[in-house]
């Protein structure tokens, strides 16, 4: 379907003007296919970018291409999203980019490209090869690389190893005409930064504007968790059935506006773009990035119409000598299993049958020589739906008790399974069912990650039949330097009152390999003292010593004065992350729910206010 007349009229007029309109379609491998079409066709756009890349998906893409060399990218680009609205982006002026890419971007070219052809279509389709470092591995085994935040030892044989490039080999495939970019492992952001620094002319050592593109590129690049997705306060957002997919429009001098489709679901408001604001960032002073060394510290969002929020405040300076380098590799396998258990005591009952079974099998693995497992999970989770209209409030008579496992030998996990089935004859009473079926153990890809110098890594650029090395941006690199010290002196607060953290903030968490951050912005900035005083480092590293490596674990907090937001991160705090971790939440999605629990002291007057406010909320 082609955009209606008012809609193009639109269009050519921002094109020529002093704003470039770029919407966001995929946050994440997986994401909905309904996203492209909504932008497409009511989103007046210059750009739609695709993120499907994160260190999880690059791992289980590294799995996908040992199994197949033809695959090993987002399929899904191909064959869901573009089948249906290549035509529609093509003639309505609309480039696409992407890291669809993923570890083999080449394949995923020319799977689009026998699509395009099949559909009387000619786009031009850039590639953007080099970052895949696997040939160096001889090189860099002789040269001593060393996991970044463990000091490990590279191992003998990886799946990936992918650099994490920045925008210039977009701006470049941009300039040569590309209809289409198709990338391997970019930073997030460079796909919306990429076409800024394209349209509006950027220079690659105007470190404030690269921040601020940067930074556009950052709110959107999850998609609709910048539109409401995941916002704390889930029950003021409307519409989760057709939610509303980003788009930025941004001016030349890099401050940008975030909305959404007219007539969609979700919500756009200061609120929600900070909690994406403080999303897995690290420290905000210093987030390290290919092209720019960005502090977001002092950005501050202003709501400018209904669902429309302007941003602004991001500061940038030169980049670092080094690349970012996430490897993968095999270590051994892990299943993942859950039974539903009901009746009285659930909880206690279904603990003792996965103890019981691990025990039992640890024996029998032992003693076939595979040797024990070398690390297991247990969690039991429950909510009463199996009672129907008697399930009682605060009760837990129905558990899915989640049993995980990890060991270098397949066959041991195997033999669990097929001994999983006689809990339910010899052993507690009401075991009903064993969750989505009998799964397969599956291979633990770890993460490695790793720096090199940029002089050691060559982009390149295939437009149509073309290829060509891309030249670096004339510009100078620095060894990352401390930006200038922030630590305001709050005043400890004493009082006999206190109310949950989620009163007085939103929070937001995710995952970087091993690493939790978790975001936590004022809900008003009257709330900033007696949150700041009471939450600190020491404070959310005992309030969350469940998550933390008992040896590597610990918690570093950081400010956001421009956003009244802190960051704290949460090293060693994912049982190894992704793939490679036993936990139920492995990216740590819910550790900021966990957190917003905590209690936090306050003065009488504010106690009081709060309660007033729940109870009226409570009576609605």
């Amino acid at each position: 379907m082609a955009q209606d007349q008012k809609a193009h009229q639109a269009h050519q007029a921002h094109r020529t003007g002093k704003t470039v309109r770029i919407g966001c379609a995929a946050g994440f491998w997986g994401d909905t296919e309904t996203a492209a079409p909504q932008l497409l066709c009511g989103g007046s756009l210059d750009y739609l970018v695709f993120d499907y890349l994160a260190e999880i998906t690059m791992s289980i893409m590294a799995g996908a291409r040992l199994r197949d060399p033809a695959t090993g990218y987002a399929t899904d680009f191909v064959s869901r999203v573009m089948r249906q609205w290549m035509a529609e982006a093509l003639t309505s002026h609309v480039r696409i980019v992407t890291n669809a890419g993923g570890v083999n971007p080449l394949a995923c070219r020319d799977a689009l490209s026998v699509l395009a052809k099949e559909l009387g279509l000619a786009p031009k389709i850039a590639v953007v090869l080099g970052d895949d470092l696997l040939p160096m591995k001889e090189e860099l085994d002789k040269q001593g690389v060393r996991e970044m935040y463990s000091g490990a030892a590279l191992p003998g044989f990886l799946l990936s190893a992918n650099a994490y490039f920045g925008a210039k080999p977009i701006v470049d495939a941009l300039a040569g005409g590309a209809d289409i970019v198709i990338t391997g492992r970019v930073v997030d952001s460079a796909l919306v930064l990429g076409p800024l620094v394209h349209e509006h002319g950027w220079r690659f050592d105007d470190f404030d504007r690269l921040a601020a593109g940067s930074l556009a590129g950052h709110i959107i690049e999850c998609g609709a968790q910048c539109t409401g997705g995941l916002f704390t306060d889930w029950e003021l957002v409307p519409g989760y059935e057709n939610m509303g997919y980003p788009i930025i429009e941004c001016e030349a001098d890099g401050g940008f506006v975030l909305e959404k489709p007219a007539a969609t679901g979700g919500l756009v408001t200061p609120a929600v773009v900070y909690e994406q604001l403080v999303y897995e960032i690290g420290d905000p002073q210093a987030y390290v990035l290919p092209d720019v060394v960005c502090d977001f510290s002092r950005v501050h969002a202003e709501q400018v119409g209904e669902n429309r929020v302007r941003v602004a405040g991001a500061k940038g300076r030169a980049p670092t000598e080094t690349y970012k380098v996430s490897a993968t590799y095999l270590d051994g396998f892990k299943l993942d299993v859950g039974i539903l258990l009901a009746g009285e005591d659930a909880p206690r009952k279904a603990l003792r049958v996965a103890q019981a079974l691990l025990a039992k099998i640890e024996k029998l693995v032992t003693a076939r020589g595979l040797g024990p497992f070398r690390a297991t999970q247990v969690d039991v989770l429950g909510a009463e739906s199996t009672y129907g209209p008697h399930a009682r409030a605060g009760s837990t008579r129905e558990v899915v008790v989640r049993i995980a496992a990890s060991h270098n030998d397949r066959d041991a996990l195997k033999l669990l399974l097929r001994e999983l089935p006689q809990a339910g004859t010899s052993m507690a009473p009401g075991f009903a069912s064993v969750i989505g079926g009998r799964p397969q153990p599956i291979p633990m890809v770890k993460l490695f990650s790793f720096l090199i110098d940029k002089s050691r890594v060559q982009a390149e650029l295939i437009v149509d039949a073309e290829r060509k090395l891309v030249e670096p941006a004339a510009v100078g690199c620095a060894a990352l330097a401390p930006a200038a010290a922030f630590a305001p002196v709050y005043p400890v607060i004493e009082s006999a009152y206190s109310v949950p953290l989620i009163a007085l903030a939103h929070g937001r968490s995710g995952d970087k390999g091993n690493h939790s951050n978790i975001g936590i912005v004022a809900r008003e900035p009257r709330f900033a003292p007696f949150i700041a005083a009471s939450l600190s480092a020491e404070a959310v590293a005992a309030y969350l010593a469940h998550l933390l490596d008992p040896q590597q674990g610990r918690v570093s907090r950081y400010e956001l004065p421009g956003a009244h937001a802190w960051n704290f991160l949460l090293e060693n705090a994912l049982g190894g992350g992704g793939i490679a971790s036993l936990r139920a939440d492995p990216q740590g999605k819910a550790h900021a729910q966990q957190l917003l629990a905590f209690e936090v002291p306050v003065p009488k007057e504010i106690y009081d206010e709060i309660k007033t406010r729940s109870s009226q909320t409570r009576a609605r």
